[in-house]
């Protein structure tokens, strides 16, 4: 006998205790499958959210990575031993140009992990070629950018996930359906509290070493002396050549939550304000501290900070006339017990019901392998909805005035001043969007 539980036992068992798994066992989400019904999966980015992502997909046994791109060696070779370790062969093609790998006609997706500043450009590329794409947040450095992969998406129809995964969490999925239901009576507001932004010592010019290809690294930002700090992901993410910070970084987790809680995924705020605080000087020069507020004509306005200000926790907190619930990655606290009980609704006190994903991964695996009949949990349509809330908060920071926003239009109406800061950065050397049509 088969000393493993079901999928539906496994499921059933998890539900009826009233708790969400932390990790879902891999024997549980992979469907076994004849080679010829593999998706073939090309990896874009091997760093350390790269590895992470790319990991959860070796899980399935529907899927088969045949492909890497980086240009950093090191992280080649890191990846390069996961596929070794899991398929008992690192026979995998190796890209430094993520054009070749997209056009390489044997790839069916792609899995998109790079620094922020390199989102936007490989993920027009991918998605104009047909892959599906595995996108790792944020969309880019402007909703511009994120509207032109979006522009794509739409033309060419594939399957696109973004990597807010806390949508595939039960416990994310709980508090929102609580929300959405009244459970909490009328909304009155949501608080999001994310980590604020970091200092650190000017980052001296270093030689150049062999194993990355820095001018490449670089790509279309602006250029700047290697040292190998900057190939930290929480300094080269709070550094503005390369991010917009943590408001991005971080704060599209859980303003995604707020968003899908506040039934807001079709629509955005009407007006944004608020202000920050910087670095003064030294190698990270993203905020540091902040606080803005989102109003909507018709949903609960946001507050929107980092952690600890205002005594506002980190996560998503929605509070209502009747009482309040807040949410994080492993926990879910309410005002009363009775709101924690029946999570999976079983009883049907809650009509509304949201998306059901049990992981991330395997919720874009599935929505690819449907042929179009499945739409994945974080479409095209919701990342860039969700990301425009993290923009708007970089253009609200830097315009140092309240804002008035256009949700239909996605502007900021005859406001020339504020709408210049939506365009597209910039772009050095030979790098630009690739044209959509």
């Amino acid at each position: 006998m088969n000393s493993h539980p079901s999928r539906r036992s496994f499921l059933a068992q998890i539900l009826a205790a009233g708790v969400a798994p932390c990790v879902v066992p891999a024997h549980v989400l992979r469907a076994q499958s004849a080679p010829s019904n593999k998706i073939t999966l090309g990896v874009l980015g091997t760093g350390s959210q790269g590895i992470v992502d790319m990991r959860a997909f070796l899980n399935h046994d529907d899927v088969r990575v045949t492909a890497l791109c980086d240009v950093n060696t090191k992280n080649l070779e890191r990846a390069k031993w996961h596929i070794q370790e899991r398929y008992a062969s690192a026979d995998v093609k190796v890209y430094k140009d993520f054009r070749e790998l997209h056009r390489d006609p044997s790839i069916d997706a792609v899995l998109m992990a790079l620094p922020v500043h390199w989102h936007s450009i490989p993920a027009t590329d991918a998605v104009l070629q047909g892959k599906h794409i595995y996108h790792e947040k944020p969309m880019g450095m402007s909703i511009e950018e994120s509207k032109h992969v979006r522009a794509a998406v739409r033309k060419k129809g594939i399957v696109f996930q973004f990597g807010t995964q806390q949508r595939s969490d039960l416990k994310f999925r709980w508090a929102c359906e609580l929300v959405r239901n009244g459970r909490l009576g009328k909304m009155k507001e949501i608080r999001v509290g994310v980590p604020g932004g970091k200092k650190a010592a000017a980052f001296e010019e270093q030689p150049l070493p062999d194993f990355v290809d820095w001018e490449r690294w670089v790509g279309p930002a602006p250029f700047t002396a290697y040292n190998e700090k900057k190939l930290q992901r929480d300094n080269h993410e709070n550094i503005t050549n390369f991010s917009l910070g943590m408001i991005s970084c971080w704060g599209i987790h859980h303003l995604d939550i707020a968003s899908w809680g506040n039934d807001t995924d079709a629509t955005g705020p009407v007006s944004i304000e608020g202000a920050g605080e910087y670095p003064d000087g030294g190698g990270c020069d993203a905020v540091l501290s902040w606080k803005l507020r989102y109003e909507f004509a018709n949903a609960a306005p946001i507050t929107f900070v980092n952690e600890g200000r205002d005594n506002i926790s980190h996560g998503t907190t929605f509070e209502g006339e009747n009482g309040w619930v807040h949410v994080k990655r492993g926990a879910i606290t309410a005002s009363s017990p009775d709101l924690l009980r029946d999570p999976a609704n079983k009883v049907g006190s809650m009509s509304i019901k949201l998306p059901e994903s049990l992981e991330h991964t395997r919720n874009f695996v599935d929505a690819v392998k449907s042929g179009g009949s499945m739409k994945p949990i974080c479409d095209i349509e919701t990342a860039v909805r969700s990301d425009a809330l993290c923009q708007l908060a970089s253009v609200a920071l830097k315009a140092k005035r309240a804002l008035k926003w256009d949700p239909v239009a996605e502007n900021f109406g005859a406001d020339a001043e504020a709408n210049a800061l939506l365009a597209a950065r910039p772009f050095r050397g030979e790098w630009k969007l690739p044209e959509v049509g």
